[in-house]
């Protein structure tokens, strides 16, 4: 094992060079259900999550459960509109709290009835007044770090969370052309696919692909995309011209909807594909944006939810839903065009003869740049 640990360690050294030098994380990464609970740890536990578009907790009370790094967690907006994120566990004896998703006045516990208010503090604890020394204010839910940033969400385990700016670096203002903070989400749907959930975020970020897997729904679209953007902070971003807009398939009739107002320069012309690391991927076109969120359910299979953005007056068009099922179309090609490969590629990693491979620099520049981020967590905390 140890033997094991060190040649893994080398391995993900590999990771760290020059995109024109690196090499791919290796295989066993992404099939390896022990190293699985080692990422669970390394990576989820210890940095912000990318849970998508924030305006899906609306409302006061509006509320969805999920399992984050190995722990369920429910995240919700209080009643003073501040988003928070808790553990899905009752303080009394452990009991599951809220399933699913919905909108809640508070959270009791279906065990015992202890209650509390959406602040997490804890209002009702039926026949606890009797127990000597107990204190409500001493029994609030386990809470977790939550912050919003352009309209996105994010959450952090750790108890000493790095400051969500400065995780970011310049997120912000790397893309302050578009208007994202401002775009609503008019659709977002969930999907299981058989892949490790790094393979999956790796396709949407590479142009290589491209003539291979979409030849006649995509390819045509996409011109070869400029060198990867210097930022800073946990996250890639590389830019790529495209003919008219991303958001159609390339043999569309369908006219496109308007552009995002007050785009210049390139922002007008392509599209933006960004990877805010660990598990959080989008795409801010000329008229759309596009998201996807990845989250293990094992070495071998991840969740993923894909949702679509715009501005708020673009939704507000009397032809909308009829403009917009034309993008939904493409999103929804594209993936299902992906999946069959990402299935197969994990076939491919699960072999024992499996090996790191070199990165096209240019074509994959979004990938190389996870691969040394990932590296680095690894490496930082072994």
């Amino acid at each position: 094992m140890v033997a094991q640990l060190k040649s893994l360690r080398e391995q993900l050294a590999n990771c760290q060079l020059p995109a024109e030098q690196a090499l791919s994380i290796p295989p066993e990464c992404y099939t390896s259900e022990e190293l699985l609970q080692e990422e669970l740890e390394k990576i989820f536990q210890h940095n912000w999550i990318g849970l998508g578009r924030a305006d899906r907790f609306a409302v006061s009370g509006d509320y969805e459960t999920m399992n984050l790094g190995g722990k369920p967690v429910i995240v919700l907006r209080d009643h003073d509109g501040i988003l928070r994120a808790f553990a899905n566990t009752c303080r009394h004896r452990g009991a599951r709290l809220l399933n699913d998703d919905g909108n809640c006045k508070h959270i009791r516990c279906p065990f015992h009835a202890w209650t509390y208010k959406l602040d997490g503090s804890l209002s009702g604890a039926p026949h606890m007044n009797k127990v000597s020394g107990f204190e409500r204010s001493d029994y609030g839910l386990i809470s977790y770090h939550a912050e919003e940033r352009l309209g996105f969400a994010f959450v952090c385990l750790d108890p000493s969370a790095p400051d969500l700016d400065d995780y970011l670096g310049d997120f912000a203002e790397f893309h302050a052309p578009w208007p994202i903070e401002s775009l609503v989400t008019t659709r977002r749907r969930s999907l299981t696919v058989d892949c490790n959930w790094k393979a999956f975020l790796d396709v949407f970020n590479e142009y290589y692909h491209l003539p291979f897997v979409h030849p006649d729904s995509l390819d045509e679209i996409y011109n070869f995309p400029t060198p990867a953007d210097k930022v800073t902070g946990a996250f890639a971003s590389q830019f790529g011209n495209t003919e008219g807009t991303g958001g159609l398939l390339q043999d569309s009739e369908e006219q496109p909807l308007p552009s995002m107002t007050n785009l210049q320069g390139r922002a007008a012309s392509g599209v933006q594909y960004t990877w805010v690391f660990p598990n959080m991927t989008f795409a801010a076109g000329m008229d759309v944006l596009w998201i996807y969120e990845a989250y293990p359910l094992g070495a071998d299979c991840c969740q993923v939810y894909q949702s679509i953005c715009v501005p708020p007056e673009t939704a507000a068009l009397p032809d909308f839903e009829k403009k917009i099922a034309a993008y939904y179309q493409r999103f929804d090609a594209g993936i299902e065009e992906d999946i069959p490969a990402l299935v197969n590629q994990q076939r491919g990693l699960a072999s024992s003869d499996a090996r790191q491979g070199r990165f096209q620099p240019h074509l994959e520049a979004n990938v190389a740049s996870f691969a040394r981020w990932y590296a680095d967590q690894w490496l930082r905390q072994s």
